[in-house]
């Protein structure tokens, strides 16, 4: 069983960065693959960004590509957002979120097995 605790979330300007970074507990980190969620208020969950299990691979959501990057250090049982060029529309919760290996698409989050508590990122115009 995972345990996963985001933090670095905060308040920034349109235009600035954030990192965020979710901690997970246990030693089989490395066997799932990660990814990166978000809601905003009286809106779904969406689908931000997935790393594989050993970070070779790396999918995002068109409304964040080029300007968010996952990554993921498996020794220390950590993977990580970059937030750049952040904009009003970015302002949401943030949740990262655990899958094991029958994991079939990383962009639904029913495929998840772990989920963090999330951090609050807010963008002001």
């Amino acid at each position: 069983q995972a345990q996963l605790v985001e933090s670095g979330g905060g308040l920034v300007q349109a235009g600035g960065s954030l990192t965020l970074s979710c901690a997970a507990s246990g030693r089989t980190f490395s066997t799932y693959a990660m990814g990166w969620f978000r809601q905003a208020p009286g809106q779904e969950r969406e689908f931000v960004s997935a790393i594989s299990r050993r970070g070779i691979s790396t999918y995002y959501a068109d409304s964040v590509k080029g300007r968010f990057t996952i990554s993921r250090d498996n020794a220390k049982n950590t993977v990580y957002l970059q937030l750049n060029s952040l904009k009003p529309e970015d302002t949401a919760f943030y949740y990262c979120a655990a899958a094991g290996p029958r994991a079939a698409d990383w962009s639904r989050s029913n495929e998840y097995d772990y989920w963090g508590q999330g951090t609050q990122v807010t963008v002001s115009s």
